[in-house]
């Protein structure tokens, strides 16, 4: 096969590339693209070199399936020429998510969405992500009728200028600034632009897309996203009111259960979900499970997940695996 991986110089592009060669596509010919003034530079992949190429150059050579992270704006222009070729993308911005006929995965949960026709394939927001797949199982068990989120997300989640800021910012010097304030030793509201109402796109995407991948529009969701100085991992107070009444027990064996999750929920050893577990690894981790007793039929979790391996790339990347055993 050939795989493209377009932003492959960015965070999640690198990503990409290091879970494709964990995950036994080293002997596929890949091909990197990225933005011009990265033509030319030389990446290292399962013990050779790659050179980076112009993204047209490299719709010419008409792979089978490619990898997007390169933002909205380059997913728009060129997803649709790598369709026309015969590409299958897996595009990890926001440009398709919302679109209806357009499937939006995660394998452990939807995979049954993708038909043989598709070829434009989105990858849900790093938030959604972790927590879809934390409350998958319960929401078929118990069926969710509210869920209220805030979510504490890294740097990481904006991109190497953030990382950049925080790291000089910690050393006491100027800064490059990714946000409108100091990260270190700070933490602010927002994530994303802000609407009309009020909320932040980040806040927003966890709405659309947690209702999409559920295929549960009736779902009330309402979202608070902060920024902390956290270099990786996301991580999230669930709120989850179901329809039905649940047993804890039973709850926490759901858990235990669902795929991609590991269950990390022993107060009596103050073991509970942490970034600093959850980085490079594929987990989702899941702890603080407790029951809401301010209401009926309600619970409370902690999820916590490493946004740029499980939140971004390895959920693309199990999209591909998917797709390449569903077509042989």
């Amino acid at each position: 096969m050939n795989i493209a991986v377009v932003g492959a110089t960015g965070l999640v592009g690198g990503r990409m590339l290091k879970v494709l060669e964990e995950r036994g596509f080293g002997g596929h010919e890949i091909l990197v693209a990225a933005s011009e003034k990265s033509v030319g530079r030389e990446l290292a992949f399962a013990g050779r070199t790659l050179t980076v190429q112009p993204v047209e150059a490299v719709i010419a050579q008409a792979p089978d399936y490619a990898l997007f992270s390169a933002g909205a704006s380059v997913s728009r222009t060129y997803a649709p020429q790598f369709a026309a070729v015969g590409t299958t993308v897996i595009d990890n911005s926001s440009a398709w998510r919302k679109v209806p006929e357009i499937p939006l995965v995660v394998p452990e949960i939807n995979a049954d969405v993708i038909r043989p026709e598709d070829r434009i394939i989105a990858n849900p927001n790093c938030s959604t992500i972790q927590m879809v797949l934390a409350v998958s199982r319960l929401h078929l068990r118990y069926r969710i009728r509210r869920l209220v989120i805030s979510t504490y997300q890294s740097v990481t989640g904006t991109g190497q200028k953030a990382i950049r800021q925080l790291e000089a910012e910690e050393r006491g010097e100027p800064a490059d600034m990714a946000y409108p304030y100091p990260i270190h030793r700070n933490l602010f509201p927002h994530g994303g632009d802000f609407q009309e109402d009020g909320y932040t796109t980040e806040e927003q995407k966890l709405v659309d897309e947690t209702r999409k991948i559920l295929r549960a529009p009736e779902i009330a969701v309402t979202a608070t996203v902060a920024r902390v100085p956290v270099v990786g991992g996301h991580s999230e107070a669930v709120n989850i009111e179901f329809e039905e009444e649940f047993e804890l027990d039973e709850v926490l064996h759901l858990l235990s259960e669902t795929p991609g999750v590991v269950l990390q929920n022993d107060p009596s050893r103050l073991s509970y979900p942490m970034p600093m577990y959850a980085e490079d690894t594929d987990a989702v981790y899941v702890g603080r499970v407790r029951r809401d007793f301010s209401q009926p039929k309600t619970l409370n979790i902690w999820v916590v997940s490493d946004n740029l391996r499980k939140g971004a790339a390895t959920n693309a990347v199990q999209i591909l695996q998917y797709l390449c055993d569903s077509r042989r």
